[in-house]
Formats: C-alpha cells, structure tokens, sequence
C-alpha cells in the first residue's frame, strides 16, 4: 500500500538519482562558471547583458553577469547566491568563488566515478579548507599606508580604464577611513552609509565624493533657513496632514457653520502636532509622507526647517547618520529622540536642489556619479560599490595577500605537501581541492594570452624558490613578487571566497536525487453553493 502511494506521489515527477544527478549538478555549475571565467583577472574580457527593452549593459563584473542571468536549474542558483553573498561580504572574488566552486564540483565526480564515496569527498575537502584558512594567515601581511589603495585598485583591475580606477580607488579609501568607528573595540566602515546621486553630462573623472548625506529636496518654505553650525533634528515616519477616518462615512451638514468649527478643529489638531513638534527643541524636521500648508507657515514661525516626502531608506540614512530615532507620530516624540547634526547646507546640482547633511555619527557620504551617459553613470557606480566594499573590509581587517595567482598557488603548493599526512582517500579529496586551486593562475594566464600551462609551471617554481608572495604579472607575463609589482588583496576576499566555494561544492555533492515536476503547482477547481463552477 505505501509503495503504491509513493508511485502515485512521483507519477508526475521526473526522478534521477545517483551519479546522473551529480553529473547533472556538476555540468550545470561547470556552464554557470563557463559564463564567468572568461572576465576573470585584468585581461578578462567583457559581457554584454540584453534583456528586454532594457538598455544593454558591457560589463565584466562577475556578479552582475551571474545575478542577469535567467537560469532555472537549483545547482546554478546556488551558485550565483553564493557568489552574491561573496560579494556583500568581501565586495570582490566573486567569479573566483563560482570558477573555484565549478573545479572543486568537477574534481570530486571523477573521484566518485573511480569509487570514492561522496562523504569522503566532502571530509577531505574540509581537512583542505580548514588546513588553507590556517595557511592563509601564514601568508597575509598587516596592511601599510598605501597598501588599502594599492588593494582597491587591484580589485578594479579591468573594469573601467586606468584613470577612472585610480580615482575610485582614492575616492573609496577616504570614504571608508571617514566611516571608520570604533565600535567596543573593533574599527568598523559600512559602505552602505555612501549615498549615491547622478549628474549627467560632465566626464567620469569628474566623480566626487561629497562629505554628508546629499538628497534631492528643497525646504518646504523658502524662507527656512540654513543650519550651517549644526542642529537637532527630528525624524518623522508619517507626515502632518489633515486626519482622515479609517472607514467611509457621509457627513450631511445643515449648519454652514459645522463645515467652519470642523475646518477650525482640523487646524487645531495640526497646531497641536506642530507644538508637540517645537517642545523637543528640534531645528530640523524630515518626514516621509505630506506637510499640509497650514503647518508650513506654523514650523516657519516656530523656526523650524521641514523637508517631506522624504523616501524610506534616505530617513533610515539620516538616522543612522545622526543618532536620531524615527518616531511615527508627533504627539510620541521626546527630545531623547532627537539626533545631531554638524551642518545643514543646500547645493544645486544639474539644475537640482539638494540638502546637504553632515550628520554627528561619524557616517554619512555622498558620491556624486557623473557620466556623459546613463549606461556610463551605471559603469562608474557599480565600480565604486566594489571598491567601497573592499575599502571598508580592510578597516575592518587590514591584512592583504598577493594577487595574481600567488595566493591560490601557495595553497595548493601546500596543500600537496599536506595531503600525504592524511590517511584513507581522504587525501585523494584534499589533492583535489589542491588541484581545484591552481585553476586560478591557470585561467589568469589564459585569459591574458599566455601558455596555462607553461605560467603554471613557472609560477611553481617561482615560488618554490622564493616564496608564498610571487605571483604571475599578467602584464609583463613574469613571475615576480606581488607586493612590489603593487598586486594585492584583503585577506577576508580569499578566506570568504575558498570557505564559500567549498561549502557550496559540499552542498551539491551531498545530493544524490533530484526530482523534477513536470507540472507546475496549480490551484484546483470549485464550486459554488449553487453547484455552478466556480473561478479558478
């Protein structure tokens, strides 16, 4: 009975299991890191994105490949969240990750296609990354004065021209030492406290990075005047407008004089809001939803400056840039929730006028993004979201590691030693990882038009001679040490990148049945009381 149950749940269903559904698994990673692997480094080449009526977007970035495409199969979609979480952590690495994901996949079918069981595999492949994480901090170096800028600009390396790469380097690195804070006892920098505006019509290099946080809004009357010393403000989530009641209702008035005492309790009430408003010593106010007129005259009066309709996440920004605390009704406000500001200014930009707001908590930067174009504008923009990643991470961790395949070689040089320690197959998995590894340098050389495996070669006994720092210049097609050649990385993209790819490698191969439906859920039919069908 229950066999027969289980055949009637799965008759609509497409079943593979064992080896063909790894097959499956692995090819469809190996198509996802093909997509990529061609971008990777600084002679990767670009990808043009066309969706729709969409602008097309020339780009070679890998995780703005990935996230474009429209791919369906489960295996390729944790891949690119994989990749996506690489890059809200680290800000780069994230091609590395799904190359580096796709190898460790392919490695471990041909070891299970020779008779090693999966879970072995997977227990190998941790010994090699947990053994590559202690090996790391071997490697790694403590940061120097121009080594945070030197790392932004590797991670920038073929995007862009060189000039523009050099400005969003310098630009990233100020706005991440400005956001740097101690927080008990740990220096942070959150990228996500930089705004960003576009001004068209004027080059790339012109980009700027504007102290305080910078929104399109004039004051809602123009005799409001300027904090330029700085102020409290108050932070509202609603607005101060005439009340309406939840429910539908029809007044009938029979007085004249009834529609006059409402008026004249409607302006009440806002005075009433507008007092609470004034009580808690606030200098500025910003709200999200409308300011009625008869309130604009009454916070003018009252000396206060309004800004409204203010959208959600800019408030969230001036909170978290002035201490403030958002409050949803007047009457609930406390001067406890006030927040602080340094300077309240207004600028014009592109015809535009924008507050400007330097906020007391230490946050609060505004990239100006300028471009002759919107696919320009876009360009520049996605550029410094990379290099603001990257920039903060090395507040955070200010240790760096060589790039250009130094990195990923001196693992797998080490890893190789390592394995032989290992009893059992597991040391077959951990050759693997090694392995998987040296694709780095591999698809560096090759992309740059070199020999893989002539560079590879090389490259090892480069390092074999002189250490865990030479890396393959793609430029000068030597190899040569990465830190005088400037080509250098945080330490958090390798750590993040190596743990991610092997997690995400380990999910797939701990899959051994796939079941497809071959029907897509739908809603099942009714009828009415009357027994007439109903709507579907």
């Amino acid at each position: 009975m229950v066999t027969q149950e289980h055949e009637s749940l799965l008759s609509e269903t497409e079943r593979s299991q064992g080896r063909v559904a790894l097959r499956n698994n692995v090819a469809a990673a190996s198509a996802l890191a093909d997509a990529v692997r061609s971008t990777l480094g600084p002679k990767g080449l670009d990808k043009m994105l066309v969706s729709g009526n969409s602008p097309a977007i020339v780009t070679n970035d890998g995780v703005t490949v990935l996230q474009s495409a429209q791919v369906e199969h489960p295996t390729a979609i944790m891949l690119i969240a994989q990749s996506s979480a690489q890059d809200r952590v680290a800000g780069d690495g994230t091609t590395t990750t799904v190359i580096l994901t796709a190898e460790l996949l392919q490695n471990a079918l041909e070891l299970i296609e020779m008779g090693v069981h999966p879970t072995l595999v997977e227990k190998g492949y941790r010994l090699a990354s947990k053994e590559s994480m202690s090996q790391l901090d071997e490697i790694a170096r403590e940061a120097g004065k121009e080594d945070s800028l030197r790392a932004v600009m590797t991670s920038l390396s073929g995007k862009s021209d060189e000039g523009i790469r050099a400005h969003l380097s310098k630009l990233s690195v100020a706005a991440a030492q400005s956001l740097a804070t101690d927080i008990d006892g740990r220096i942070e920098a959150d990228a996500s406290l930089i705004k960003k505006i576009n001004d068209g019509g004027r080059p790339s290099i012109e980009t700027e990075l504007v102290s305080g946080l910078v929104i399109a809004k004039e004051p809602l009357h123009s005799e409001m005047k300027m904090y330029p010393d700085g102020g409290k403000i108050l932070i509202l989530d609603g607005g101060i407008s005439r009340r309406k009641p939840d429910i539908d209702v029809n007044l009938k008035v029979t007085d004249i004089g009834m529609t006059h005492a409402l008026n004249a309790q409607e302006i009440a009430d806002i005075s009433k809001r507008v007092d609470a408003i004034a009580a808690t010593g606030c200098n500025l106010l910003c709200v999200r939803d409308g300011i009625d007129d008869d309130a604009r005259g009454l916070l003018l009066a009252a000396g206060i400056t309004a800004y409204r309709r203010i959208e959600k996440p800019e408030l969230e920004l001036l909170a978290r840039t002035t201490g403030a605390v958002i409050v949803h009704e007047p009457s609930l406000a406390k001067p406890s929730d006030l927040g602080n500001f340094s300077s309240l200014t207004s600028s014009k930009w592109a015809g535009v006028s924008h507050m400007q707001l330097i906020g007391s908590e230490k946050g609060g930067q505004t990239l100006v993004v300028r471009g002759t174009s919107k696919t320009r504008m876009d360009e520049v923009s996605r550029g410094f979201d990379d290099a603001a990643s990257v920039a903060c991470g090395l507040v955070k961790d200010p240790r760096i590691l060589p790039g250009g395949g130094a990195t990923q070689m001196a693992l797998a040089r080490h890893l190789r030693q390592f394995a032989p320690t290992v009893p059992g197959r597991e040391q077959l998995a951990i050759e693997a990882f090694s392995a998987a590894l040296e694709s780095i340098p591999r698809i560096l050389a090759e992309n740059a038009g070199l020999s893989p495996l002539d560079e590879v070669l090389k490259l090892n006994a480069a390092q074999a001679e002189n250490g865990s720092w030479i890396g393959l210049n793609i430029h000068t097609g030597k190899a040569e040490s990465m830190y005088d050649a400037g080509v250098i990385e945080p330490l958090v993209v390798s750590r993040n990148g190596i743990a991610g790819a092997m997690e995400a490698a380990v999910s797939v191969l701990r899959i051994d049945d796939v079941l497809w439906a071959n029907q897509d859920p739908s809603i099942p039919d009714w009828e009415k009381s009357d027994g007439t069908p109903g709507e579907t």
